[in-house]
């Protein structure tokens, strides 16, 4: 039995939503709920017009971007 990398899973996966549409619909609507989940998260922390570019700064602070 050939021992699967990460790499091995990441392209199974992909084939699967490649071949399940309704696994991609699912996949895309979890994704989008999470994208308008963040967005309100900070639109509540920062209550300025740029909570973006506040946000930014907190992510940076924090390591989760660069």
């Amino acid at each position: 039995m050939k021992i699967k990398k990460d790499l091995d899973y990441v392209e199974l996966y992909a084939e699967k939503l490649k071949n399940n549409n309704n696994l991609f619909k699912q996949q895309k609507g979890i994704i989008e709920s999470q994208l308008k989940s963040s967005s309100s998260l900070f639109k509540k922390t920062f209550k300025t017009k740029n909570f973006k570019v506040n946000a930014r700064k907190y992510l940076r602070g924090i390591g989760l971007i660069q």
